[in-house]
């Protein structure tokens, strides 16, 4: 089972980093394996327009297809969202203003939630890396 877990977890991480590849947005995983046999792993994302919301679907299914995975359903009935299923996996792409409507972070609020970007994010206020311990001289008694 827990073969199963981590290539599920894989999966999720590189539909996360295809979807980067075309600026996807407010990127987040959610941890369902606790939660419901639905999936292990949602993907959401938000993109800025329509062409944008095809282009990360396409996006994720050709750097897939090309590793040998294809989704076992797409659903494309609106420009404003796409779902993805690759069964342990399922992706869903929103407009951004289509996002809020279905809120599905708040649906799954249990899950536990990994946000992912492509820019590191900012050091904590007051926090200072640590120093380097210069090595000890070694001294002869």
């Amino acid at each position: 089972m827990k073969g199963v877990d981590l290539q599920a977890s894989i999966l999720a991480k590189k539909i996360a980093t295809l979807a980067l590849t075309k600026k996807a947005s407010d990127l987040v995983i959610l941890d369902l394996r606790k939660l419901t046999s639905v999936a292990d792993f949602f993907v959401i994302c938000s993109a800025d327009s329509e062409v944008q919301v095809l282009a990360i679907a396409d996006a994720v299914e050709t750097g897939l297809s090309a590793k040998g995975a294809s989704p076992w359903h797409r659903e494309a009935g609106s420009p404003h969202w796409v779902l993805l299923d690759y069964v342990d996996v399922v992706l869903h792409i929103f407009h951004k203003h289509t996002r809020s409507f279905y809120n599905l972070e708040k649906l799954w609020g249990d899950a536990k939630v990994v946000h992912v970007s492509d820019t590191p994010r900012p050091r904590a206020r007051g926090h200072t890396p640590a120093k380097k311990r210069k090595p000890s001289k070694k001294v002869a008694l």
